[in-house]
């Protein structure tokens, strides 16, 4: 069983050989938005990412991006 969270890229950093990409919880009070906030009404993810592979052009400001959470054996 895994956790299913729904988060708003904030910024994006270019740093040349990496990016930052910051995210926080999306909050709404209407729509699909509204069921999340209300799960997880708070919360921020800071991710550096090598800025040769595809994930580095992955994410923009204001793109919306599930994530879902699993626990490792």
């Amino acid at each position: 069983m895994g956790v299913k969270a729904k988060f708003r890229c904030t910024s994006v950093t270019d740093f040349g050989t990496n990016k930052s990409a910051k995210l926080s919880a999306v909050y709404s009070t209407t729509g699909e938005n509204a069921d999340f906030a209300k799960a997880t009404p708070y919360g921020e993810l800071t991710i550096n990412i090598d800025g040769g592979v595809p994930a580095a052009k992955y994410f923009a400001p204001g793109k919306e991006y599930y994530l879902t959470f699993e626990a490792t054996e």
